[in-house]
């Protein structure tokens, strides 16, 4: 894992991201790998490349706070690299909880952050609970269209826990849009009902997925939310919204994409030993539920990601790492 995130790091200070950027966007990709999302791990790695080189990401990250209002704040990341910005606006949410009890920080000309739980996490580590929305390029019709223009606009929420935070990240799309890149690099058909083609058939394949329509997450409900997650990210933060975003694969357009970070302090609201025996009471009445058949665990919302220490990349996503590394000058070792 340590060289892979060293790899990744290499990679992109050949491109001219400090340092520490590099290997804060090297470890959020190879941990959503370990954690078992290579939909959102080192196969995005390339595209950020091409969009660095491009000149529509910058690769040094400078966001700027427009508006700072004590509880909440307004950034300007100026088409930085997203997981530098999101550390920012994720810290700074969290310390402006700490002195008002709740902040909210929306974040405007961002990039694409990677795996959304990875920065509720870190909200998480100190103390909050972090609530993190952003909003994609479109993936699905809105509920009677036939046109792609809502993105998946995943969110998630994380809620501290001594030992194994308890962690919701999902997209509102059936699947997120990157599971079916991930098969693609495997080569791999996917599920039935995930999305269909340009024409509208339904299909399992990958390519034919991409080029076509995402179906939402249980219907017309899961349009009306990815709907609700663009007027936070989007609309609400002054970013682009619906088909003003760019997705990463695409190389050379800006992304316009926004994010809005709400930190709620726990001690704000209750003691936060308290408010541990009660999360830790809930996910054990969730766990004593009788099991379905064959069911061999009821897990709460994070804990398989919890269990996971080890990963295994796609031979194609192994091949473009090497071909990339190679393009950049950077010795494998």
């Amino acid at each position: 894992m340590t060289d892979l995130i060293t790899l990744g790091t290499r990679i992109l200070q050949s491109v001219g991201v400090p340092e520490d950027d590099a290997r804060l966007v090297s470890d959020s990709l190879v941990t959503a790998d370990i954690w078992g999302h290579p939909s959102h791990g080192m196969l995005r790695l390339p595209w950020y490349v091409d969009r660095i080189r491009s000149g529509v990401m910058n690769p040094v990250t400078e966001p700027l706070t427009v508006t700072d209002g004590g509880a909440t704040a307004v950034i300007d990341g100026r088409d930085g690299i997203g997981q530098v910005i999101t550390r920012h606006a994720c810290l700074d949410a969290v310390a402006r909880a700490h002195q008002h009890g709740v902040a909210a920080v929306a974040v405007r000309n961002s990039n694409h952050f990677g795996t959304a739980a990875y920065w509720t996490r870190i909200m998480a580590d100190n103390g909050c609970i972090g609530i993190l929305t952003t909003n994609g390029s479109p993936a699905m019709a809105p509920t009677g269209g036939r046109q792609k223009s809502i993105g998946a606009n995943p969110w998630s929420i994380a809620a501290p826990r001594t030992s194994g935070h308890v962690v919701l990240d999902i997209a509102n799309t059936s699947v997120a849009r990157g599971k079916i890149y991930a098969a693609r690099e495997r080569g791999e058909p996917i599920p039935e009902g995930w999305a269909v083609d340009a024409e509208g058939v339904p299909t399992t394949d990958p390519q034919a997925a991409i080029d076509g329509v995402l179906a939402p997450m249980s219907g017309h409900k899961g349009y009306a939310i990815s709907f609700m997650m663009d007027v936070l990210s989007g609309v609400l933060t002054g970013s682009s919204y619906a088909t003003g975003v760019v997705g990463p694969y695409v190389p050379d357009q800006r992304s316009g994409c926004g994010h809005l970070v709400i930190a709620l302090r726990v001690g704000a609201f209750l003691e936060p030993t308290e408010f541990g025996r009660r999360l830790d009471d809930l996910i054990d009445v969730t766990k004593r539920a009788p099991l379905a058949r064959d069911a061999a665990e009821i897990f709460y919302p994070g804990e398989i990601e919890n269990r996971r220490d080890g990963l295994t990349l796609a031979p194609k996503t192994l091949d473009d790492l090497r071909a990339l590394a190679d393009e950049c000058g950077v010795d494998l070792g």
